[in-house]
């Protein structure tokens, strides 16, 4: 079994996140990471692995960004994963959730993996779309919410948070299988891990290693432009009522909900 697993690299939470007031785009100038989400996708993957209800041959972390997305490679391999593949190509830049599912599907073609993984969501755009359309290129079956899977011989058993409750689903591999948070709870990277990691087979790839059509990904051909962005108007300042005589406080209170009939 080959498992790739989608990760990303994401702004720091500790990073106030900005607009590009040129492009339009989140500006990343700031630190990066990889993408919190994703590391629970690479521990699935590690999990499958030490359970040995299937023979894992290969573990391989799969991202499309600039070049300094390599350091979220490397912090997924040190994580678990044998290798790692970077689609790295200034014609992706600006793609949206259509050109970078079907981007990142053409790459995942040329790996044939048996099962895809990756987080529910980005840290950064929270689209939690990017599975489906991954599955939907690779005419796979997809699931979202996972939060327990187990696999058996050709098949995936898996429990996935509903809007009511939980559902079990068992769908035939290969899959692409969108995890919740709440699945595990990701390891942290030995020393020895995080020293070797740069070590790992990295794969570089241009659009044009894949075959990927220019006129479907980058800003210039995404379905929705940005146009403007302002920052929402400033809340009024509160009243603040000081309890000298706690009384004239009460008073004054309810005096204050009393006048817009909250009470």
């Amino acid at each position: 079994m080959k498992i790739c697993v989608l990760v990303k690299e994401v702004p720091d939470a500790a990073v106030r996140k900005r607009t590009d007031p040129v492009s339009g785009r989140l500006d990343r100038s700031g630190e990066r990471t990889l993408n919190p989400y994703d590391t629970h996708a690479i521990e699935a993957a590690m999990v499958i692995r030490e359970a040995g209800g299937a023979s894992v041959e290969e573990i391989v972390a799969v991202t499309m960004g600039p070049d300094t997305a390599a350091r979220a490679l490397h912090k997924a391999v040190s994580l678990g994963a044998d290798r790692s593949v970077h689609l790295c190509d200034p014609l992706l830049a600006g793609s949206d959730v259509a050109g970078t599912g079907y981007a990142l599907a053409k790459a995942l073609e040329r790996e044939a993996p048996d099962l895809v993984l990756l987080g529910q969501q980005s840290d950064d755009g929270e689209c939690y779309t990017v599975g489906a359309v991954v599955a939907d290129h690779l005419r796979m079956p997809s699931l979202t919410q996972v939060i327990k899977l187990e696999v058996g011989d050709g098949v995936l058993r898996c429990e996935r948070q509903a809007e009511y409750g939980y559902d079990t689903v068992e769908v035939e591999w290969p899959a692409v299988i969108a995890v919740g948070d709440a699945i595990n709870e990701p390891r942290y990277p030995s020393l020895k891990a995080i020293m070797g990691a740069k070590k790992k087979p990295l794969d570089v790839l241009a659009a044009a290693d894949l075959g990927i059509d220019p006129s479907r990904v980058g800003g210039e051909h995404a379905a929705a432009q940005w146009i403007a962005a302002q920052a929402p108007p400033k809340k009024a300042a509160g009243m603040l009522i000081e309890d000298d005589d706690t009384d004239a406080t009460v008073a004054r209170v309810l005096a204050w909900l009393d006048e817009r009939k909250l009470v």
